[in-house]
């Protein structure tokens, strides 16, 4: 069997079971975020170079939707967890003015710097480009030749330094 035919051979696997888009909203409890996973499986598959022999295309393709249901379910929480902290202080009154705020705010800026200059350089720099520039994950792991998910860690391994400096300064 040719490449092309294999590949031909997994999209109509992929087509006719519609039933992906229902294990993969079981998982994540969002219709809406389970057809961008069928979907981001969809062009994982699509876009291999690599000649794949699969004896068993229907459960190879379960497999890479669950897979990637469940990494995307992590990361959702993992990003909640993060920021429900940095939300919770919204309801706070903000004394911004005062100039007590603002050297608490220079000092706890100062600290967080000094975290970041610790960490590894492309960590760091993950870091900044996605806190400071707004980069998507997307948009650095294709800057750096790097997965989403090693960007999600360094980014997560970032804040952690970050919360760690500041909890130790307190």
């Amino acid at each position: 069997m040719r490449e092309d035919e294999e590949l031909l051979d997994l999209e109509s696997v992929f087509v006719a079971h519609r039933r992906l888009c229902e294990m993969a909203a079981s998982i994540l409890g969002d219709r809406a975020r389970a057809e961008d996973v069928v979907q981001d499986a969809y062009l994982k598959i699509i876009a291999t170079n690599e000649v794949v022999t699969v004896k068993k295309p229907v459960a190879y393709i379960h497999r890479i939707v669950r897979n990637l249901a469940i990494d995307r379910y992590r990361r959702a929480r993992l990003e909640s967890d993060v920021f429900a902290m940095a939300e919770e202080g919204g309801q706070v009154p903000s004394a911004s003015g005062t100039p007590e705020a603002i050297s608490i705010y220079c000092q706890q800026l100062s600290v967080v710097a000094g975290a970041l200059k610790q960490l590894p350089e492309r960590t760091r720099r993950v870091f900044e480009l996605y806190r400071v520039r707004g980069c998507t994950q997307r948009e650095i792991a294709k800057m750096l030749n790097v997965s989403p998910t090693l960007v999600n860690f360094m980014i997560r391994d970032a804040l952690n330094e970050c919360r760690k400096a500041l909890d130790s300064s307190s």
